[in-house]
């Protein structure tokens, strides 16, 4: 019997008791399992950006393994380490002042929660410890993390340990929540005015921060904001001292077309993350940017951030990001991505937007959702026992492209989506496939429902 045979795990997957598919290799866009391949059409969860056993950052790696795997950070430093900085604030530096490198997105998200109230306190502000994100968010496992989260399925064995200092406003869901009777423009009103009565409510000398993806990614299925939403809770943000915090852990790094999201909304937050396309999943790689007027703050108190992981700055995944964000720079990726994501959404919308039950296709770059419904009309979801998103995904992988399924996206409970996330190295003829594919599986899909 082989390893890949065995059908008992050792390793405690995310289902005990079945284990997942077993991957021989990967090549490029592909995943080779034992008897096909499969086109990688989410690379994982949006991970993936410049290619499976990219020769160019598989190259890097072997040579930073040959020069210095791992070093404390607290005494040392590395050229991995600091070519990684300079790439990703050189052309930011107007913008942000430093950037803190860690593994997992989690850890950049508790970061920048620690951040935000250290910021306060270094200014002498000690009352500012309350945060605020939306409801139908994610923001990571760890505590902090899941605390700010808005999405119930992943708290609901760890609600009485999670931190009461978090609270919730609506998301920036207009499929979902804009009224009939309201314009986009009466919508995002009505979102900024509910941030603002939350600050009012907690008092504005109590509220550190505002947390928000600026891309909804798992729960929802790739839900960018209404045209204006983040310049009204900008000015929100700046009117009561409360930090911007965004979460581009799944839609930054490149994903849209530019490096961060958030530079299609026409602000800056004071902190963002990103992470998962960053490393295009050769080594855990996250970071959290911290503004100029923060580094300032901490320059001008303790002259430090308290905050120390064992593998931060590791070496191996610093030169995985820079060979990620060389690949993408010199083969002009990020012009790639805008091109083929807009014909990932023109060609979607033609071919399976007037799918039964196909509700909504949303997206920016190589990020888009579709939301599944049982009435397109009504928008009434599925059954959540039919967990139809997942059995799309499943007649879609038979059908030779992995995608990305959701349940839950509506208000946690109900409602189904997939997410597709192509490679930026991706072309029109991936594209191609992976819409005929999806097309087909919805068919199918539609054919079993007895729709």
């Amino acid at each position: 019997m082989t390893i890949e045979t065995s059908k008992h795990s050792l390793i405690a997957h995310r289902i005990l008791s079945k284990d997942p598919n077993f991957v021989k290799n990967t090549k490029g866009k592909y995943l080779i399992l034992p008897d096909r391949k499969v086109l990688d059409a989410c690379g994982g969860a949006a991970v993936v950006s410049v290619g499976h056993c990219n020769p160019d950052v598989n190259e890097a790696i072997k040579n930073q393994l040959d020069t210095v795997s791992y070093v404390h950070s607290l005494e040392f430093t590395t050229e991995a380490t600091e070519k990684l900085g300079r790439a990703l604030v050189e052309d930011y530096k107007d913008k942000f002042g430093r950037v803190y490198v860690v593994t997992s997105g989690s850890e950049a998200t508790n970061a920048a929660l620690k951040l935000a109230i250290q910021y306060h306190q270094e200014r002498g502000i000690t009352t500012k410890t309350e945060v605020i994100s939306r409801n139908q968010s994610y923001h990571g496992n760890c505590i902090g993390g899941l605390s700010l989260s808005g999405y119930p399925a992943r708290k609901r064995f760890f609600e009485n340990i999670l931190s009461p200092h978090m609270h919730k406003v609506s998301p920036a869901y207009e499929y979902r929540y804009k009224l009939e009777s309201e314009s986009t423009e009466k919508y995002v009103d009505r979102l900024a005015k509910e941030l603002e009565d939350k600050i009012l409510e907690l008092g504005p000398e109590n509220v550190a921060a505002f947390f928000a993806e600026t891309i909804v990614g798992a729960t929802t299925g790739a839900v960018p904001a209404p045209p204006g939403y983040f310049k009204e809770i900008r000015k929100v943000c700046d009117k009561y001292d409360v930090l911007l915090v965004l979460d581009e852990i799944m839609c930054g790094s490149g994903r849209t077309g530019k490096f961060f999201a958030w530079e299609h909304e026409g602000i800056v937050p004071d902190v963002v993350t990103c992470g998962k396309s960053m490393s295009s999943g050769y080594s855990p790689l996250s970071a959290c940017f911290f503004s100029n007027k923060i580094v300032e703050a901490l320059e001008n108190g303790s002259d430090s951030f308290s905050n120390g992981h064992t593998y931060q700055a590791f070496p191996l995944a610093c030169s995985a990001g820079v060979a990620v964000l060389n690949y993408i720079k010199d083969n002009n990726l990020l012009e790639n991505v805008t091109l083929q994501g807009e014909y990932l959404g023109r060609r979607l919308k033609e071919i399976v937007g007037d799918s039964k039950i196909v509700g909504d296709i949303r997206g920016r770059g190589l990020f888009w959702g579709l939301e599944l419904v049982k009435n397109k009309q009504t928008k009434e979801p599925f059954e959540k026992a039919l967990n139809v998103g997942y059995q799309l995904k499943t007649l879609a992988f038979e059908n030779g492209i992995a995608i990305y399924p959701g349940s839950g996206t509506i208000d946690g409970y109900v409602g189904d989506h997939v997410l597709l996330a192509p490679m930026y190295i991706s072309t029109s003829n991936d594209i191609d496939i992976i819409v005929e594919t999806l097309a087909k599986s919805i068919g199918q899909l539609e054919n079993e429902l007895g729709i």
